[in-house]
């Protein structure tokens, strides 16, 4: 499963040179995992609604080309991988002529609520995940 979803940069995410701040980046790429979350019917089994939820564990960003002021973007999410403890989505931000403009690899782990730590992702949550990564044909990455 792939999710879109657009938005348009507003004056307030800009830095100094005039292009969205870095950090502003970060966040498009959660919104976009929120998304994903949300129209795969995930939001209660990533966020814990059972006592395992998930937690970011790496990020990786690659800046590619510049976006500002009124640009109209997309984030394109999907799961890319699924282990034993650890899941990782792909994801791009592409511009209005679509050309990827960022590019990044998030890895979430599951996460026991109680014992505040890191555990294996329940073997029902796993089939659900490994469900959702999308083939070639789904036009995942």
């Amino acid at each position: 499963m792939i999710s879109e979803m657009e938005i348009e940069v507003r004056s307030t995410e800009l830095d100094a040179l005039g292009h969205v701040n870095q950090a502003k980046w970060v966040e498009y790429l959660e919104w976009g995992r929120f998304d994903w979350t949300r129209a795969s019917g995930m939001t209660d089994q990533l966020l814990g609604a059972d006592g395992v939820g998930s937690v970011m564990a790496n990020l990786t960003v690659n800046f590619r080309r510049e976006a500002r002021l009124g640009d109209r973007l997309t984030v394109r999410t999907w799961l890319a991988a699924v282990g034993r403890s650890s899941f990782r989505f792909s994801q791009e931000i592409r511009g209005a002529a679509g050309t990827v403009l960022c590019d990044s690899v998030a890895t979430a782990v599951a996460f026991d609520l109680r014992a505040r730590a890191s555990v294996p992702i329940p073997d029902d949550l796993r089939a659900t995940l490994q469900s959702l990564v999308p083939t070639e044909s789904d036009d995942g990455g």
